[in-house]
């Protein structure tokens, strides 16, 4: 998608001007992945124009493969972004009906093809919001990608701005028995599947450890998950949070805590997502995986725009403890 935003703090059109960057679930996991070294590559539908000729470019920079790039349809899909501050909160605002994506067909995509060589399908709950078409494109995807043998996780963010709950439970919970490793925030498994955790506020920032070692295992059992990961955000404010997580795979991991202050928290699951990703795919125990997925997001909350640009590297060293922000000479 195409990024919209003010400069700095500044609110939606307090000044007539905006900083144009790109982002969007799946392309900021694929960005992610490919800084940390792995080859990846990003699927989708974009129509034959200067945008999203630079869309393209851009990925291709980060070294993200575009080949099975799907071309037509009238645009690509805007989004306005107002960072928040202290006790103002971010907003978003959506402008993207009519987009390629969200008039695609199934024939623009050959899964097969697509799939031949690959190991891990990731995909968002963004995309089969955008219409009944695109979760039938994402169902079909599935079901190739689970006939080749492929692992697929699933980030389930739902977007209350795109559907409502009910046709996300619908339209989801017919898609998760194809998905192996399940990503989700403390709000999504209510929103989409009605289970919450106790002793949890989210809007105080109070967490319960118990209560999401409860819903882990529910949308486990439910489902047949082989891992599920939460992260854990506590606001204290718009400005600074404590972010950690958990992974349960039969047993609950939990991750040291980060005081993050938040230059830009757009695409902080996202990059958790890939995190995790990666380190499971380079066989990181479960504690490490989880670790490095928490450190990769840590560190995407410190940098402006969607795509987390830091390497395999960088990350290992926050996770390892190097958290101070010192100057590197």
């Amino acid at each position: 998608m195409l990024r919209l935003a003010p400069v700095g703090y500044l609110r939606l059109l307090q000044e007539p001007s905006f900083s144009a960057t790109f982002g969007g679930g799946e392309a900021n996991v694929a960005v992610s992945l490919a800084n940390f070294g792995d080859e990846s590559e990003f699927v989708t539908k974009l129509p034959k124009n200067d945008i999203a000729e630079a869309i393209i470019r851009e990925l291709r920079g980060f070294s993200v493969k575009t080949e099975n790039i799907s071309r037509g349809g009238e645009r690509v899909g805007i989004y306005f972004a107002e960072k928040g501050a202290s006790m103002r909160p971010s907003k978003v605002i959506y402008d993207r009906a009519h987009s390629a994506i969200s008039e695609a067909k199934s024939e623009d995509f050959d899964w097969k093809s697509i799939f031949e060589d690959a190991d891990w399908f990731h995909f968002t709950g963004i995309t089969p919001a955008l219409g009944k078409n695109v979760a039938n494109i994402t169902l079909e995807a599935l079901k190739e990608a689970k006939k080749q043998g492929l692992t697929v996780s699933c980030d389930l963010n739902y977007r209350k701005k795109l559907w409502s709950r009910e046709e996300a439970s619908k339209t989801m919970s017919a898609l998760m028995p194809y998905v192996d490793v399940l990503i989700a925030n403390e709000e999504d498994a209510y929103d989409v599947f009605g289970i919450s955790a106790s002793s949890t506020d989210i809007e105080s920032g109070k967490l319960s450890r118990e209560g999401y070692v409860e819903v882990a295992k529910k949308l486990a059992d439910r489902f047949s998950f082989k891992e599920v990961a939460i992260t854990l955000r506590e606001s204290i404010s718009a400005s600074d949070n404590n972010w950690s997580a958990m992974l349960y795979d039969g047993e609950a991991h939990f991750s040291k805590k980060y005081a993050v202050r938040i230059v830009d928290r757009v695409g902080g699951g996202d990059s958790f997502g890939a995190g995790l990703i990666h380190a499971i795919k380079s066989g990181m125990s479960a504690e490490d995986s989880l670790e490095f997925a928490v450190a990769a997001s840590a560190f995407k909350h410190t940098i402006e725009g969607d795509f987390n640009r830091v390497s395999e590297d960088e990350v290992k060293s926050l996770m390892n403890g190097n958290a101070s922000g010192r100057v590197q000479r």
